[in-house]
């Protein structure tokens, strides 16, 4: 053998034995915190260099300690098959293999230990540092919170009283006002008052804007905070939020329906002023009276509401579902059978209102019933009787009724009162009419013109009957009137020593005492005896 050969097969594996890496030529990482080195990583992980591992352990470790005011979990050790995992809470730290144990001359476990006691403590430092340093930082910015708050808050108030006070000294004759003829829709001092609501209403608004904002810094300041904040205002503005999610949905119908209440309710106001203006009269129509102003706005804002719902009801919810036409149905029905003599009194009542046979305060006669008219609705009438008993009558009776109404003509031409008395055929009928008439005339309540007047109704089998008839303006002392005329018609007749033989009288003339009473009658009056006389 050719010893060359020999001697290169001995030299060249020496040389390519001292060029081979050693373990000090070995890549590691160092894992560095907050400008501390922890420990080194020394293997990779799959596809993960030690500088890349490194890095990512120090990414973790800073999310840790990010949120200062979050407690901090111990670390521990979890064991798997292969690898052991370093655990900070839900957060794996790092992952300790069989590599980096063999690479630290020891066992994974030991070595899990080794790196929990080299990030435990500086975890827990920089922890209680960031705690003191940001609680210092939020009592500040509270501090200057809270006085821009108060700041704000009295810039506030001041302007609003300001503007307020400058309002008030405005003349009121300044606003604007609306107005149709004699009639204002909308006064000045009306809008003053609308305007100084309005201030009212920007107040509370900016108010509660500048108590949101101020609530939501504070307790953004303090990260133990936070989740009770959001938790609060999720309860308070949860709910809201559905609703303007439920809102903005049924927007365009809601918008459809808002045009329409308020199409309908200033529609209403208008027509009110204006029926208004027709009672008071302010306005006036030919053949419109002044009565019919209230029962007419009643009965067109019943047809402007019933026209509203008309058009109103499909936009409402739920209007096309079979549950909402059951439910429309069964109200319908249940309101024409039971509503039928309601509607019937109704009816009568428009009727009653636009025949006009009275007015309130009028003295009527229904039936049985006399007194004076008290109230006058859609459904019923109440009279109040001379007894100052209260009388109910509904108007569907009333309509059918006769009604006497004494106070239609008592105000113009006077209410003509009589009372029949029955006089025998003895006393000149020219001396009874006298003496009826001067009765009458002195009876207070009783007009001096027309003149009262008298008739002569019948002429009977013992008597005549006299009808005195007397004017009055007084209708509603009808029953004393009455009273005082039959006392005075009592003491003229008995003063002209005429006998009243109502309503029959039967007597013997002779051997009987007169009806006249004794005062009237001459001191030497002596009863004449029965005469028998022979045939």
């Amino acid at each position: 053998m050719n010893p060359l050969r020999i001697l290169a097969a001995l030299l060249i594996p020496l040389a390519l034995g001292a060029q081979s890496p050693g373990p000090a030529s070995r890549p590691e990482a160092p894992v560095v915190f907050r400008g501390q080195t922890l420990f080194l990583v020394r293997t990779r992980v799959g596809s993960f260099l030690p500088e890349a591992r490194a890095q990512a352990i120090g990414q973790r470790m800073e999310k840790l300690v990010s949120d200062p005011f979050q407690p901090l979990p111990p670390l521990q050790a979890v064991d798997q098959e292969t690898a052991t995992d370093l655990l900070c809470g839900e957060i794996i730290l790092m992952t300790i293999t069989e590599e980096d144990a063999r690479a630290e001359g020891t066992t994974r476990q030991a070595l899990a230990q080794q790196r929990i006691d080299a990030i435990q403590p500086v975890l827990l430092a920089q922890t209680w540092r960031a705690q003191l340093r940001n609680l210092a930082w939020s009592l500040l910015w509270i501090l200057m919170v809270t006085s821009a708050a108060l700041a704000v808050f009295w810039a506030v108030r001041r302007g609003i009283r300001r503007a307020r006070s400058r309002l008030s000294e405005i003349p009121e004759g300044a606003f604007l006002r609306i107005r149709i003829q004699e009639l204002d829709l909308v006064s000045a001092s009306r809008m003053r008052f609308l305007a100084l609501k309005g201030l009212t209403a920007v107040q509370g608004v900016l108010w509660g804007l500048l108590a949101y904002a101020y609530l939501s810094l504070l307790f953004s300041f303090f990260p133990a905070t936070r989740g009770l904040a959001s938790r609060l205002f999720h309860v308070i503005l949860g709910p809201l939020s559905l609703g303007m999610q439920a809102v903005l949905a049924y927007l365009p119908s809601l918008v459809m329906l808002l045009l329409i209440a308020l199409a309908t309710r200033y529609l209403l106001k208008v027509v009110h002023l204006v029926f208004r203006g027709f009672q008071s009269g302010a306005l006036k129509i030919p053949s419109f009276h002044a009565e019919w102003a209230e029962p007419t706005y009643r009965l067109l804002r019943v047809f402007v509401f019933a026209f509203a719902l008309v058009v109103a009801f499909p936009y409402l919810p739920g209007a096309g579902s079979d549950a909402f036409k059951g439910v429309s149905i069964f109200f319908g029905l249940v309101f024409s059978l039971g509503s039928s003599g309601v509607v019937g009194n109704a009816v009568a009542g428009v009727l009653i209102t636009y025949m006009r046979p009275f007015q309130v305060g009028d003295r009527i006669a229904v039936g049985e019933t006399v007194g004076d008219v008290v109230e006058k609705s859609m459904l019923v009438t109440r009279v109040r009787t001379v007894k100052n008993v209260d009388v109910t009558i509904p108007n569907a009776t009333l309509l059918g009724s006769q009604v006497h109404n004494y106070s239609a003509n008592a105000r113009s031409q006077g209410l003509i009162l009589h009372s029949t008395v029955t006089i025998g055929y003895d006393a000149p009928w020219r001396t009874v009419h006298a003496l009826l008439v001067e009765a009458a005339c002195s009876t207070e309540g009783i007009l001096p013109e027309p003149k009262p007047f008298v008739l002569q109704t019948s002429l009977d089998d013992f008597f005549v009957s006299y009808q005195i008839n007397a004017y009055t303006d007084q209708v509603s002392r009808m029953a004393g009137i009455y009273s005082d005329l039959h006392a005075n018609i009592q003491e003229k007749f008995n003063q002209a020593g005429v006998e009243i033989m109502s309503p029959h009288y039967r007597a013997e003339r002779d051997g009987n005492q007169t009806t006249i009473p004794a005062q009237h009658l001459p001191e030497t009056y002596v009863a004449p005896a029965f005469r028998v006389q022979r045939l």
